[in-house]
């Protein structure tokens, strides 16, 4: 693509593809939303870190909850501590300004600088917070009536959205996002994270701590699959136990590490 933004690359502590670095660019050169799906554990909410620590821009994170309204990421007028000023005769009761309280979106856009825009699970809100973002997404901006002020992006973000595909998102939304889907790491990818997160590792322990794992995500009786997080956390308790590579052949200490369900406890256990 002509003019494609360049910049985002992995950093020491995130280990991108090259499908998922050119899908940021992307999403940076067309100036829109960049919304990323995958299973937990994908990396999907560190991808904003990475992006700000590879471009060297502040990160803003707006964690979405089942109770998040759309107006709450651009401000709140606090009347409640405006009416008790002005019933304790506190000075400065007229100037709503000074109740006028920004939000996530509102922090952004007024931000002197680029930077990065985390809106995390957008999923776990209700079916038209997504749509009540339209505008606002769009053009960058959005109107406070109290204080008949518009707030404007001097810098149009980079907004990182993620979905766990709880809900499903409207068209009109889609349409409007670069979509990406973070495929889980093969052996390869995940030997570069796994490094990445340790000084050094026995070539026997990672291979078979690999091995091991992906046949746990592989087994079809699992109902949460080890993520990398897991994964990682699993290796650094077996270096930190001086386990024998060779013993991951034939049990797998430290599984509590890497499982987290009885019943999958119990599969993993019989398939040793």
């Amino acid at each position: 693509m002509s003019g494609l933004k360049e910049g985002f690359k992995s950093t020491d502590t995130y280990i991108a593809s090259e499908e998922l670095m050119s899908a940021v660019n992307v999403a940076r050169t067309l100036e829109k939303p960049l919304l990323i799906k995958g299973e937990p554990g994908t990396g999907k909410t560190m991808l904003a870190k990475a992006i700000a620590e590879s471009l060297g821009m502040k990160l803003i994170i707006w964690n979405i909850k089942s109770t998040t309204k759309a107006s709450d990421g651009l401000y709140i007028y606090d009347t409640i501590q405006r009416l008790y000023d002005g019933q304790f005769g506190e000075e400065g009761v007229d100037d709503i300004k000074k109740y006028i309280k920004l939000g996530k979106l509102g922090e952004a856009f007024s931000s002197k600088e680029q930077l990065v825009l985390l809106i995390d699970e957008i999923d776990k809100a209700d079916l038209e917070f997504p749509n009540d973002l339209l505008w606002e997404l769009d053009q960058m901006e959005f109107y406070i009536p109290e204080t008949k002020e518009t707030v404007k992006a001097l810098y149009r973000p980079i907004v990182i959205i993620t979905s766990n595909a709880e809900k499903e998102l409207p068209d009109a939304f889609l349409r409007r996002c670069i979509f990406h889907y973070i495929e889980f790491p093969d052996k390869a990818l995940m030997t570069e994270i796994v490094m990445s997160h340790f000084e050094s590792v026995e070539e026997n322990l990672l291979n078979n701590a690999l091995d091991a794992f992906y046949e746990i995500r592989e087994m079809r009786e699992i109902k949460k699959k080890p993520s990398t997080s897991e994964l990682i956390d699993w290796i650094r308790a077996l270096k930190l136990g001086g386990i024998d590579p060779a013993r991951l052949k034939s049990e797998l200490p430290f599984l509590g590490t890497l499982v987290k369900k009885d019943e999958d406890l119990d599969a993993v256990k019989h398939r040793v």
